[in-house]
């Protein structure tokens, strides 16, 4: 039986997590509250005014109750504004805020230096292959 180490996608999973450990503790050490899931949806309404619910939890890879609660602290944070949609009162039209737009981008000069740091050492050639493999199996499993 092979040992989990030498699976790719157990690799795989754990330098995702490892690098969410490391962005986080890099956001707290900088005096910035947010988690990088909140962020994640800020950006995503950010890059897309107007998306609707299921499609942030599409976009940020979570389930709908995770994303209602994520951008219920937002709006306890102002960072964002719900207002009910008029066609339809079971949804939402959120809006990112002065002081949302503002979070955006003082925690995207430290994402870009988070992601600088996750990969010092790597050379452009091996992350075009990763990214290609990755790629290919998002392809390879989605039909």
């Amino acid at each position: 039986m092979e040992k989990l180490e030498n699976i790719l996608f157990y690799t795989m999973d754990k330098s995702i997590r490892s690098y969410r450990v490391f962005a986080q503790k890099r956001l707290r050490e900088k005096g910035y509250s947010i988690t990088i899931d909140q962020w994640l949806i800020l950006k995503v309404l950010m890059d897309h005014p107007g998306a609707m619910q299921q499609e942030i939890a599409e976009m940020v890879f979570k389930d709908n109750a995770s994303v209602t609660r994520i951008i219920d602290i937002l709006e306890k944070s102002k960072y964002v504004k719900k207002k009910v949609n008029p066609q339809d009162r079971r949804k939402f039209i959120l809006k990112i805020t002065p002081t949302g737009e503002r979070i955006i981008q003082d925690v995207q000069k430290i994402v870009i230096e988070n992601r600088a740091m996750a990969l010092e050492g790597i050379a452009e050639k091996d992350l075009e292959i990763a990214s290609k493999v990755l790629n290919q199996i998002i392809a390879n499993s989605q039909g």
